[in-house]
């Protein structure tokens, strides 16, 4: 496997607060952390909404002529093993547009808001 550096879109690294899904309300969003999704430098990020957590694998894109990421992932839906791909938008430097899929499931659109200060 190679270990090649990837570009990424320095806008988009960093901590986004989740503050809407298309299929989940805000109650289950936030049942045991305040819903994120997290791209570090390197292609790499996290995110977890309700009882979902996962792993990303990014690469930065474009859509529309606007900076973009899709990824693959890897996570947990109350304990059981999931997987999935998805896609955001940055809509402006303080917002994205995006949708996540689960492998041979739902899949739902989200908006995030970066969250500036620690993590």
């Amino acid at each position: 496997m190679s270990k090649a550096r990837r570009a990424e879109p320095p806008r988009v690294v960093g901590r986004w607060r989740i503050t809407w899904m298309e299929m989940w309300d805000d109650d289950y969003c936030d049942m045991e952390v305040p819903a994120f999704i997290k791209f570090q430098p390197g292609g790499l990020g996290a995110f977890q909404f309700g009882l979902v957590s996962g792993r990303i694998d990014y690469r930065a894109v474009a859509r529309e002529d606007k900076p973009a990421v899709e990824w693959s992932w890897e996570g947990t839906d109350e304990w059981d093993p999931v997987s999935g791909r998805g896609w955001a938008v940055l809509e402006s430097a303080e917002k994205l547009n995006g949708r996540i899929f689960f492998h041979l499931g739902d899949d739902s659109a989200f908006t995030a808001e970066k969250k500036v200060g620690k993590e």
